[in-house]
């Protein structure tokens, strides 16, 4: 299954970047990161079966394993790719939360986006670690 992370914003070259891009590499899922504008641009064509996931503040926190148990049973069940959504700085419409399949959120704190992009990757690459076996996650 694809994992999608698509961003408004340029994370252009920062620390977060690099983060990024570390975990990017030790991911062994199909990994790609998308960015688009701050408004406009669009949406690259998914493949089917897809599921979106929006960051948001007001979605659902999840604990590591559970996230796992979710990507492997999407995973499991066929889905092709699922898309992490992280929107521009006044979040997600209310059509888009209604259209998602999971609101997700890293707690109550508010992230900066640069910083949520990284913290996604590693969460994914936690989740992998974790549906794979390896010692990562230490559970």
């Amino acid at each position: 299954m694809l994992l999608h992370i698509i961003a408004r914003g340029k994370i252009a070259r920062s620390p977060e970047a690099e983060l990024l891009a570390r975990y990017e590499k030790r991911i062994t899922w199909p990994f790609r990161h998308t960015e688009l504008p701050e408004t406009g641009g669009r949406i690259p064509d998914a493949l089917t079966p897809c599921r979106t996931v929006l960051l948001d503040e007001r979605g659902k926190a999840m604990g590591s394993e559970d996230f796992a148990a979710l990507l492997g049973r999407w995973r499991d069940d066929g889905i092709r790719e699922t898309r992490f959504v992280l929107g521009a700085a006044d979040g997600h419409s209310q059509q888009e939360r209604a259209e998602a399949d999971l609101l997700l959120a890293f707690g109550k704190a508010t992230w900066p986006h640069l910083l949520a992009r990284a913290m996604l990757a590693e969460q994914l690459f936690r989740a992998t670690s974790i549906l794979a076996g390896h010692p990562y996650h230490r559970a």
